[in-house]
């Protein structure tokens, strides 16, 4: 049977981002004849499962393996039979008459073969791979030397991205992106389906200029625009994403250039990849190092500063303190403090103010236990050790300060991880939202709803033509959409308008047991959920547990005169060196023999479920340690195990 278009998504472990695209696809078919094909690559999150229960007209493929892009996109294409195929991102959301609006274009137009949307990401923000130029060697020379970076809108060194191009204008271009990618039935007949060389990235390039070479156009369409959750620019920062794109685009020369210039093209690619992998290493390295390197720099500035003044105007000598403090002693103290805050989660992104406080504290509490055990010519001054430790506590707060000030790497403060939340939809749907918030165990606090009409009523702040002066008076943190009560395209006003507010944006699927939404391309969509939130899963606990299992490392070897006389002490012995070297961690489970989906770890010395093993309660224990994980389980679990008795 034809139709007039086939919508084509390939999944791979994103199941709540493909049900949210599954509901704003389920809208924009309305009136249209079309059918939804879902290609899964063996995801294990349930996806499969998910679109048969809740979406049972789409038709799905379930692959066995991960085949890869083009190929799981080439047998969709193949088991259909419409006028037009749609390869469609799972994390994306259209406008409900997106759809509409291109297959009337594509209809006025026979000489186009393929069409594009404008892309806008989580928080608004046009994305620039909406359209983009043929990576000819000179393009790609100058993308790779930054220089399109440089010279965005310059109409030769920026042709990578057509940034020279409005926008906001329909105009040709030579590729498009295959996270929508709106084609011509006829035109994939004559130049053939995605090639299935490539398995990721490129493939979408290869597909556009065999378009052109058949005689057709390619088109960027500004009259629709679509979100596209992505956190590509993290990929980006990867020396294995560098090697798998660049050689895409080696590929790519040797498949349509000519062998002299592929020959080139191959010799700088190589150069680039070198090139980029060194600069994704270093920029990588600099997005850990920069602020605990400020944090340093100002303590011991501080630290400085302080014996300076104390030399002065309390011991009246200049050069009282000798060139070991300043040198050695001053930067140790800054070290110690660094790393306890870094233990307590002063180095997430996001960072909750009393954690910081916490860390900065308990530095200085072992700062003074150990400055006791100092021999006594180490033992310069206890006030300038008490004035540096204020000064560093202050620091932390500081440097964050300014960091947030000037929007520097993403950081933060969740002020104790309490979100300002205001609603937009109707009652039902608020109340839906408020029930999914508590049982995700968001902390948040609900200001109040917006209407999506102009009843005035006292259970809403506002109606949705006043959301800009309600965000003004509130200054919510987050603004959560229903997306049952309000249109994708009011949505996507909203977001675009909301680009320069410090606000997040977040969509409640209809029907839906999740709220997603990403704060930039930068970062992968976040999203909330019914499921269980596992301690073990959160970055601070998988910091400390790495952290105690270090601990536990140099007990082990302090005790292993004594611990290699004991059966429990010589398997401790035996697992040692690999959990030093991280393969393996003290205290866990096995998810692989449970029956509930856990936190992944790495393999366990001693298990948790172990003792339950045949009673039926083996994954109760394992559950109960990963939801409510604290250093102190691993402690009790170790001790329990030396002392010979059941944990």
């Amino acid at each position: 049977m034809s139709h007039k278009l086939s919508v084509v998504i390939v999944n791979y472990n994103v199941k709540y981002f493909l049900e949210q695209a599954l509901r704003s696809v389920e809208k924009a078919i309305v009136g249209l004849d079309a059918e939804v094909w879902v290609v899964d690559n063996n995801s294990v999150d349930g996806s499969v499962a998910m679109v048969q229960e809740k979406f049972p007209w789409v038709q799905v493929l379930a692959n066995k393996d991960n085949v890869g892009f083009s190929r799981a996109n080439n047998q969709a294409i193949r088991a259909s039979s419409s006028e037009y195929v749609l390869l469609l991102n799972p994390d994306t959301v259209l406008q409900e008459d997106s759809l509409t609006k291109c297959l009337d274009f594509m209809d006025s137009r026979s000489d186009v073969g393929a069409l594009g949307v404008r892309m806008i990401d989580g928080k608004g923000k046009f994305l620039p791979e909406s359209k983009r130029g043929l990576p000819s060697p000179a393009v790609a020379l100058f993308k790779m030397t930054g220089l399109s970076s440089l010279f965005p809108k310059s109409r030769v060194f920026g042709r990578y991205h057509l940034k020279y191009f409005s926008e906001h204008e329909t105009h040709e271009v030579d590729v498009l992106s295959g996270a929508f990618m709106l084609m011509r039935a006829s035109a994939l007949d004559k130049v053939g389906l995605l090639d299935e060389d490539y398995f990721m990235y490129g493939e979408d390039v290869d597909l556009s200029y065999r378009i052109t070479l058949g005689g057709y156009k390619n088109v960027y369409f500004a009259g629709t625009t679509i979100i596209h959750y992505k956190g590509e620019s993290t990929k980006r920062k990867s020396a294995n994403y560098v090697k798998v794109f660049y050689n895409a685009m080696v590929l790519f020369a040797k498949k349509h250039y000519s062998s002299s210039m592929a020959g080139w093209f191959a010799f700088f690619i190589q150069m680039a990849i070198y090139f980029r992998a060194g600069l994704a290493f270093f920029a990588r390295l600099a997005e850990q190092i920069w602020l605990p390197l400020l944090d340093f720099v100002l303590i011991v500035a501080g630290y400085v500063g302080i014996a300076k003044y104390w030399e002065l105007y309390h011991k009246f000598v200049r050069g009282y303190y000798p060139p070991e403090f300043y040198g050695v002693h001053v930067p140790f103290y800054a070290l110690v403090a660094i790393f306890l805050v870094w233990i307590s989660g002063g180095y997430d992104r996001i960072m909750v103010a009393r954690r910081l406080f916490r860390g900065g504290a308990i530095g200085a509490i072992v700062l003074f236990a150990m400055y006791a055990f100092f021999p006594r010519d180490w033992q310069f001054s206890r006030a300038i050790l008490a004035l540096g430790s204020a000064w560093a506590l202050g620091a932390f707060f500081i440097s964050r300060g300014l960091a947030q000030a000037f929007k520097l790497g993403g950081v933060q403060f969740d002020h104790g991880g309490r979100r300002k939340v205001v609603l937009v939809g109707g009652v039902a749907e608020c109340e839906r939202i408020e029930r999914l918030l508590k049982l995700g165990r968001v902390n948040h606090e609900v200001l109040g709803w917006v209407s999506v009409n102009d009843v005035q009523s006292q259970e809403f702040l506002g109606h949705l033509e006043q959301l800009s002066e309600v965000l003004a008076i509130y200054q919510p943190d987050l603004v959560i959409f229903s997306g049952k009560d309000v249109p994708s395209t009011e949505i996507m006003t909203h977001m675009i308008d909301f680009q320069s507010l410090s606000v997040q944006v977040k969509i409640a699927p209809e029907r839906g047991e999740t709220i997603i939404g990403s704060d930039s391309k930068n970062q992968p969509g976040e999203l909330f959920t019914l499921e269980v939130h596992y301690h073990l899963a959160q970055q601070h606990h998988l910091r400390n547990k790495r952290v105690f299992d270090l601990i536990l490392c140099a007990c082990v070897l302090l005790g292993a005169g004594i611990l290699v006389w004991n059966n429990r002490g010589r398997v401790l012995l035996r697992h040692w060196l690999g959990v030093l070297l991280g393969q393996k961690t003290w205290v866990g489970y096995d998810p692989t023999s449970l029956s509930l989906k856990l936190p992944k770890i790495k393999p366990c010395v001693l298990d948790v479920s172990s003792p339950y093993v045949g009673t039926g309660f083996a994954t109760d224990a394992a559950l109960a340690y990963a939801r409510d994980y604290e250093v102190s389980k691993d402690a009790w679990v170790f001790w329990r195990n030396l002392l010979g008795k059941s944990h």
